[in-house]
Order: C-alpha cells, then structure tokens, then sequence
C-alpha cells in the first residue's frame, strides 16, 4: 500500500458525518485511489461513532482501540496496525478537497532526505485564510515557542498566495501530516506522556536532530474547522501546552539550560498575566504544569 489515511476519532460522529464524506471522496478520485486507503481508529468513543461509521461509510477500515489513549499514543497504537510507505495524520475536523493528497506524496517521492510534509492549512469557516493550527508551516524559535508562517499571535492571516513556494520549515502541524511510515515507527512515533499538544513537533524536533528535514507544500491544501477538542483559553489546554512545551526543550534541545531558565520567569510571567485577565484556573495550570515537568524530565 502507498498510503494510509488515519482518522483518530473520539466522540465524534458528528464530526464524521460533516468531514469524512469529503476525505472519501478525495481518496477515491485520487489518480492512486487503488494505492491509498483511508482508516478511522476509534479511541474508545462512548457515542453512535462506531455505528455511524459502520452504517454510513462501510468502504472505510475501522480500527477500534477500546479507550481514550489521547492523541499521541491513539494514532501510534493505530499506525502499528497499517503498512503502507507512507501514513497521514489527519485530524477529523479537516475537509480535503479533490487532488489534496497526490503533491505530498509526489514530493516525498521526489525527496529522500524529507521525512515529513504538511499541506496549506486554512480555515473550514473562512477558506481564505489560514487556519490557527499549522497555516503554511511551523518554526521553533530560540525560546522554544513554536509559530507559523501565515498565523500572528491568534490572528491569521488571509492566504493572498504569500507562501505558494515550497518552504524546509521545523514541524510539520498534526491537524494534517504526511510522514514515511518507517521513520515515524523508527523514532517511536508520538510521544504517549505528552497525551496530546505539541506532540507533533516533538516528533518533528526528534526527526530533525536525527538529520531529517520537513516541508510545506502549498500545492496541496485543506481546511480544518479548528478548536474541537479543547478551546484556546481552556485550562486543560493551558496545562498541556505548557508542560508539553518545557518537556519538547529538555528533550529535543542543545544545551537547553539556558533557555529554560529564562522560560521560568516568562512562565510565570505568563501566569501572572493569567490572573490579571480572571483566569484563575489558568493561572494555576502553568503552575501544575511547570510542577509536572519537573517530575516528568527525570523519565527523559
């Protein structure tokens, strides 16, 4: 098999019913639609999904994983199952349209020294612009924040054709990521401790250090609605960005002293600001965040 197409699906079957129809359709209109298979691993959803699955869209394969192991141990635990070159991650809530998946492949083929690709990622709810999660490739800067081209702070911009080139870029978004099946196998796929946020470019970084180099290619594009799990400003969210962020430097960066010591003060820093804004419950969150990462490093 050429390629997988994996579905991570919890609780979802709305979701399925508005996104899967187009991502069917695509892969069967690929011009490799006999090389590509599409597949949803279940992560052990307690509403109608595996119904809906099995009623609406019987040519899709079914994996079921029988509990929630979050996002990064659900998609490693799905793509021990698949063999095919290459293996996409793609979120549920992401609309693909007709002739999305070939400029992937095509330049994965093309490139033997690339070991991960995204596709322009816009926005579901207004196709002219980028959406929030990857836009047109992601980077890493000195203090470990990592940010995208197309996406200022929570603002995107609108894709005027400002990023239609091939771009090498640090990480590669999980809302839409197309990775050799070996190598993501080889490195251990998604962290598990991370559960979800940031696993992506952890992976990203791990590759990278390991002599591998990641791209953009704008020739494909797809639309992802954005925020379906946790919203910006959820405490949950809060607490996994930030202890999975510390986490990803310790791990992933040269000499990282230095950097995390400056991300204590910009941490609380942060927390502070937190607090000034009501949010109590986020303040807190950096707070057991940063306490977890402390306990966590040690495993590392």
């Amino acid at each position: 098999m050429k390629c997988s197409v994996v579905i991570l699906n919890w609780n979802g079957a709305q979701m399925l019913r508005t996104y899967l129809p187009s991502v069917v359709k695509s892969c069967q209109q690929s011009a490799i639609s006999d090389q590509v298979e599409l597949v949803v691993a279940d992560n052990g959803s307690t509403d109608n999904s595996l119904e809906v699955l099995a009623k609406e869209f019987p040519t899709v394969k079914t994996i079921v994983l029988g509990q929630n192991y979050g996002f990064a141990e659900g998609y490693n635990r799905a793509i021990a199952q698949v063999d095919s070159e290459y293996v996409v991650l793609l979120n549920s809530d992401v609309e693909t349209p007709e002739g999305w998946l070939e400029p992937l492949l095509d330049y994965l083929d093309a490139h033997s020294e690339i070991a991960a690709v995204q596709p322009k990622v816009r926005s579901w709810r207004d196709k002219t612009r980028f959406e929030h999660a990857g836009a047109a490739g992601g980077y890493v800067n000195e203090l470990g924040y990592p940010y995208c081209r197309g996406r200022r702070l929570w603002g995107v911009e609108k894709d005027q054709g400002q990023y239609d080139e091939v771009a090498i870029i640090d990480w590669t978004t999980g809302a839409c990521m197309c990775v050799r099946t070996q190598i993501y196998k080889d490195l251990g796929g998604l962290d598990a401790s991370f559960f979800a946020h940031m696993e992506e470019i952890d992976l990203c970084w791990r590759m990278r250090n390991h002599g591998w180099q990641l791209a953009c290619v704008p020739q494909s594009v797809v639309y992802h609605q954005g925020g379906g799990s946790l919203s910006y400003d959820n405490p949950r969210k809060t607490y996994l960005n930030h202890r999975n962020n510390l986490l990803m430097i310790y791990k992933n960066k040269r000499h990282p002293y230095g950097v995390l010591f400056v991300r204590f003060f910009l941490d609380y820093a942060a927390a502070c600001l937190y607090l000034l804004q009501g949010r109590a419950k986020s303040c807190k969150a950096v707070f057991e965040a940063r306490r977890d990462y402390r306990k966590m490093r040690k495993a590392y």
